[in-house]
């Protein structure tokens, strides 16, 4: 149950690099591209000079060759490396009732980005991935979380089997989203200790992870396709999450 390794982040676009500043996340440099200190560019370059970062004016051309394909929008920020949380940690960070996504084979950073940005608007305690088979916090990911993954932490396992038999040990239900599946997900009951498992884009859950959830729900589709993007299929379980929680506290509230 180790967490993975550190490394350095390349954080790019404005909102993740604003709402990184605004975390207080240690940055090393911002690179901004000449002709950017306008708008949210100039409130990014006025946060950086009051936390005395230095700010280094590139050509855009620049920044487009460090990242070919991604939308940077003429900010980028070097920051020293956020580790990922152990797993014994992530349970303590969460408290009593933990609520978590776990993500054993996803492929494409920007689901990864966009699973994070639900997470941190659902209370999603934490979000855990696989060392070698998921994809890891890129600087694409980052971009699609907006800012959200400096809220929502990760931790990364080598075996997502174990970690998930570790879990049930502390008394958290899995419920993994499997097509398939007869019980369909608002017919679940999601009100206590949770972690939400969501299969690969293209495979989704494989026959291990499936075997070792307490439950698989589905996500009922009258169309033509057969599946949703994970992303769509993590933020619709996880509302619902967020839905039946706040309904249960609500009853706790009206019977004290």
């Amino acid at each position: 149950m180790e967490s993975g390794g550190m490394r350095e982040d390349y954080i790019v676009g404005r909102n993740p690099v604003r709402e990184a500043l605004k975390s207080n996340r240690p940055i090393n440099k911002l690179l901004l591209a000449r002709k950017t200190d306008t708008g949210s560019g100039q409130e990014i370059r006025m946060l950086a000079r009051e936390k005395n970062i230095p700010v280094i004016l590139v050509e855009r051309t620049y920044l487009d060759k460090m990242f070919p394909g991604i939308v940077h929008q003429g900010i980028i920020a070097i920051s020293a490396a956020k580790g990922y949380l152990s797993i014994d940690e992530l349970l303590h960070s969460a408290g009593a009732e933990p609520f978590l996504f776990l993500l054993p084979e996803l492929n494409d950073p920007r689901n990864l980005g966009a699973i994070i940005r639900t997470a941190e608007a659902t209370g999603v305690h934490g979000i855990i991935i696989t060392a070698h088979r998921s994809v890891s916090l890129t600087p694409a990911a980052i971009k699609a979380s907006a800012g959200a993954f400096e809220y929502v932490p990760l931790c990364r396992v080598t075996n997502m089997v174990q970690t998930i038999k570790y879990l049930k040990q502390k008394n958290i239900w899995i419920v993994g989203a499997h097509p398939l599946a007869k019980e369909v997900f608002w017919d679940s009951r999601l009100d206590g200790p949770v972690a939400i498992v969501i299969g690969s884009e293209g495979k989704g859950l494989g026959p291990l992870i499936r075997k070792n959830c307490d439950i698989l729900v589905s996500l009922p589709m009258i169309g033509r396709l057969n599946s949703l993007n994970a992303s769509v299929a993590a933020a619709l379980l996880a509302y619902e999450v967020f839905r039946q929680r706040r309904l249960a506290s609500h009853g706790r509230a009206t019977d004290c």
